[in-house]
């Protein structure tokens, strides 16, 4: 699956999908074939880190 570049719309992407599709990042990184480290590490340049308890970047 091709996933937005930019880290703001990925943020938004991935918070859609983890609310709306799936358990866990880690769920969605195994559905979608991407590498959650690497989905992470983008995350934290915007200053969002997942939340396993909430199940989204915050």
């Amino acid at each position: 699956m091709n996933i937005p570049k930019d880290p703001v719309i990925l943020l938004s992407f991935l918070n859609l999908k983890l609310r709306d599709e799936y358990r866990s990042l880690d769920d969605l990184c195994k559905s979608l074939c991407i590498d959650e480290t690497e989905i992470k590490s983008k995350m934290k340049t915007i200053g969002y880190d997942y939340s396993l308890t909430e199940n989204r970047f915050i």
